[in-house]
């Protein structure tokens, strides 16, 4: 399984930013995608996840509102749209996969401990 996570750059605060994830290796179309991020000095936290194959979605506080994730199962890619951007988003970025994750257990919040992991895309948010 491959996860590989792209998109990230630079961008003023107020502004938007579009992250891909492409999923690649699962032998069914049943996971749960997760993004993380870490800022610098602190520890990696979770913000949303998506469940694959019934798109059931769970948002921290922290980006509920202002960032969405999408997914396109013919590309087996999920999208996070990141609106309204803050100073405090500044982190790197990882998305996360696992086939025993459920879609209950996306949509309850309950989406730590992703098995597979792609590299970190960073997301800087400054004037």
């Amino acid at each position: 399984v491959q996860l590989q996570a792209s998109g990230g750059g630079s961008v003023q605060p107020g502004g938007s930013l579009r992250l891909s994830c492409a999923a690649s290796g699962f032998t069914k179309d049943d996971y749960v995608v997760g993004w993380f991020r870490q800022a610098p000095g602190k520890e990696r936290e979770g913000i949303l996840c998506i469940s694959s194959s019934d798109g059931r979605t769970y948002y921290e506080n922290s980006v509920k509102g202002r960032f969405a994730v999408s997914r396109d199962a013919s590309r087996s890619t999920v999208y996070l749209q990141m609106n309204d951007l803050k100073a405090e988003d500044t982190a790197v970025y990882y998305c996360a996969a696992d086939p025993l994750v459920t879609s209950w257990d996306c949509q309850s919040g309950d989406y730590y401990g992703m098995e597979y992991w792609g590299k970190g895309t960073l997301v800087t948010v400054s004037s």
